[in-house]
């Protein structure tokens, strides 16, 4: 299971025109889920997101989580994370579970991450066709994968 966290001011997520989710101050989270990903993969993730300490203390030092500041999370589920791109110029995205192994899977991390940071998570439709919207801050991206548990 593979995420880009991103630290925002704000996120949204819009379908259609129509802004289906949003937040303020927190973490925007693709998440890719991979062909043999489990609950395991879900339960670390979920723990490292919850407590990555990349928000600012008073010195202004990245010292603090989303546990801390009582953040907000937007997860939006990307099978384009588990893209190949070795070989010719068209990515093969067969490493990537197929939706009905992923949606549910989906649905379980948005629940654990919930519950998690003890609040409710934001989420973008599953399959649908959406436009992410992000104020990234810092900027600070990190690429988290529970198969690179480093």
């Amino acid at each position: 299971m593979r995420a880009l966290l991103q630290r925002v001011s704000t996120a949204s997520v819009t379908i259609d025109r129509t802004i289906v989710s949003e937040i303020g101050e927190g973490f925007l989270v693709l998440l890719g889920i991979g062909a043999g990903d489990d609950e395991s993969d879900i339960a670390w993730l979920c723990g490292k997101i919850a407590r990555m300490r990349i928000f600012p203390d008073e010195e202004g030092k990245m010292n603090r989580s989303l546990l801390d500041t009582r953040g907000e999370a937007l997860v939006v589920s990307q099978f384009t994370l588990h893209a190949a791109t070795k070989k010719g110029n068209r990515p093969s995205f067969l490493a990537a579970a197929p939706p009905e192994l992923a949606e549910p899977l989906y649905e379980t991390f948005c629940a654990s991450l919930s519950a998690e940071i003890g609040k409710p998570v934001a989420r973008g439709i599953f399959g649908a066709d959406m436009q992410i919207s992000l104020i990234n801050d810092g900027p600070v991206t990190l690429w988290l994968d529970s198969r690179a548990r480093e």
